[in-house]
């Protein structure tokens, strides 16, 4: 992981479905907005402590619609529905990214365990 020591460029496509991040050495990940919004660092979503974590349901069709830098660590993203808490470290950010794909499985199947939808 030391390739992946910070963001070297931020850039939101496909109208906001995405965040394309390229890291220092050159790691490169097109995370989905809708797993950034799901997984979010924030309280609301992963609580104060383990086990209180919330299942964010209904986010299928979320976008990026800002991205603010916070120092030079992480940066603060900022979605259609209004969400816009949580700090994105690097570290998080690459984490994401590299496992987006098993994410998005585990996410599917604990909405479907809950009944719930991507929306």
């Amino acid at each position: 992981m030391s390739d992946i020591l910070y963001a070297e460029e931020l850039r939101v496509r496909d109208k906001g479905r995405l965040l394309a991040v390229t890291f220092h050495g050159g790691a490169a990940y097109d995370i989905p907005a809708e797993l950034l919004r799901v997984e979010s660092p924030s309280a609301e979503v992963q609580g104060h402590g383990p086990g209180e974590e919330v299942l964010v349901a209904g986010k299928r069709n979320v976008t990026i619609v800002g991205v603010e830098a916070v120092g030079t660590y992480a940066v603060k993203l900022i979605f259609s529905d209004g969400h816009d808490t949580g700090l994105y470290t690097w570290p998080y950010l690459a984490h994401l990214g590299r496992n987006r794909a098993s994410m998005m499985t585990d996410y599917e199947k604990r909405l479907a365990k809950a009944g719930k939808t991507r929306g």
